[in-house]
């Protein structure tokens, strides 16, 4: 019955470091984004949004 011996102090600590990169790696993926990336972003939805209102029909408004 050889076991081995764990350092519970030890073991605590790397599981800590562990999650504390998984939460790293997760937050690099959803706000890891330059700031010239977010401006072209934001210009290519506001083009697509212009355009988009560009094609609307206006509907006569009436006066109730």
């Amino acid at each position: 019955m050889n076991a081995e011996i764990v350092n519970l102090r030890q073991f605590r600590k790397k599981q800590a470091r562990s999650e504390k990169e998984k939460q790293a790696e997760q937050n690099r993926i959803t706000f890891g984004r330059t700031k010239t990336e977010k401006n072209l972003t934001k210009a290519l939805n506001d083009k697509a949004t212009q355009e988009h209102e560009a094609g609307r029909r206006e509907t006569p408004e009436t006066d109730d």
